[in-house]
């Protein structure tokens, strides 16, 4: 009954959305030129969030479309800020957004409330600033939570051209100077919680002098790329024992979504919520998309992003999760990790030689190089080697 009465409700969230998107009146005109070309019409066709296939996925066009036209005509107050994908394994995507992060927000910080994160104190975050979302949202969760941010920007991008021209010497050098000013902060000010991509976490993790600073936060939160369930594990048992952690999963294009709070049944050590309704995930299988796995089973993250703000349907990302059910119906996700090459190549040739040139939306996205396939994500991430997924420091 819970389920049947959620798939209403999200049914209808999807006529409005399709009426919003579509209408001459209120569309944008991005969307509204997409709609010329399209077999169907969205306001009478797409019914409920299984029609959403019928969409192709656009987000490729993020790239160099002229953000103007991504406003829709219903918005008639105020300016919209602009965020772009991590652009590191090519050109950046763009949306905009008026109020969609705002909620994202607000539902992270009552998911810190489940984590008992501390209500107040400062804040450090380590990641990318700039045209990331990741930095907004941080500071906006900080101000519910009546606390000052101080920020140190990591640049993924210029890490990423440091490794393509074989400057690892260089790259490293980079993060040991982000980490060593993390200390400095650290030694300095009153930290109460700390955010950290996945990797400048590790490398943090490995310098026992920031260890030490670090023991006198209350909470880290991890954010941007995958983690494993074994890194993590020893980074909150043995390296961080006396600090509550949670875990952020998302992008640019799709949202973001917390981990949920922790139980005996869980899968995974760390199992995200689904992001719905600002976004219906779908956990499909690697060699028919349309199809989706079973609970338990691993498969391909699929998500239609749906806010009146942004609408991009059926985005096929470069990430793999275990599909853990949900009450409301939606996809709970476990153990999220990039999809091996094997994966990506169970999907069709199109979609797979258009995922090996071009990243998808999510980090970790990554490319095919010398036969690898290098996934650093949009803020960092590791690499596939013979088979294993071996997380790095970028």
């Amino acid at each position: 009954m819970v389920q049947m009465i959620a798939a209403s409700v999200a049914s209808d969230w999807v006529r409005e959305l399709m009426e919003w998107h579509f209408n001459p009146d209120t569309g944008s005109p991005f969307w509204l030129a997409k709609a010329e070309s399209l077999d169907f019409d969205p306001r009478s066709d797409v019914r409920c969030v299984a029609d959403l296939v019928r969409f192709p996925d656009v987000s490729s066009d993020l790239r160099d479309v002229r953000v103007e036209q991504l406003v829709p005509k219903g918005i008639r107050e105020g300016t919209p800020r602009v965020f772009e994908s991590g652009g590191t394994t090519g050109r950046p995507k763009r949306i905009v957004d008026f109020t969609a992060w705002d909620e994202e927000a607000t539902a992270t910080n009552a998911a810190l409330d489940e984590h008992a994160f501390p209500e107040q104190g400062n804040w450090l975050y380590v990641g990318p600033t700039g045209p990331h979302v990741m930095a907004y949202i941080v500071a906006r969760v900080a101000r519910l939570r009546a606390g000052a941010v101080l920020s140190l920007d990591f640049d993924p991008r210029w890490v990423k051209q440091a490794l393509r021209a074989g400057q690892h010497s260089v790259a490293e050098a980079y993060v040991a100077h982000i980490v060593e000013q993390a200390h400095d902060i650290l030694q300095d000010q009153r930290i109460a919680t700390a955010v950290f991509t996945p990797p400048i976490l590790i490398a943090a993790a490995r310098r026992t002098r920031l260890v030490r600073r670090l023991d006198r936060v209350s909470a880290i939160m991890w954010a941007g790329t995958s983690i494993s369930p074994e890194t993590l594990r020893l980074l909150e048992a043995d390296i961080f024992p006396g600090i509550t952690f949670a875990g952020q999963y998302g992008n640019t294009m799709m949202g973001a979504t917390m981990q949920r709070p922790r139980g005996d049944d869980d899968p995974a050590r760390c199992v995200f919520r689904s992001l719905y309704p600002r976004a219906h995930v779908d956990v499909v299988d690697f060699a028919d998309p349309t199809r989706p796995v079973a609970y338990g089973a691993r498969g391909r993250v699929r998500v239609h992003r749906l806010t009146r703000d942004m609408f991009l349907p059926n985005m096929l990302e470069r990430d793999s999760a275990i599909r853990v059910a949900r009450v409301n119906g939606d996809d709970d996700l476990a153990d999220v990790r990039p999809c091996s090459p094997d994966e990506l190549n169970m999907a069709d040739a199109d979609r797979t030689d258009a995922a090996s040139s071009s990243p998808g939306p999510y980090a970790p996205g990554g490319a095919y190089a010398n036969g690898s396939y290098e996934a650093y994500g949009e803020y960092g991430g590791g690499a596939y080697s013979d088979g294993a997924y071996v997380e790095g420091v970028y």
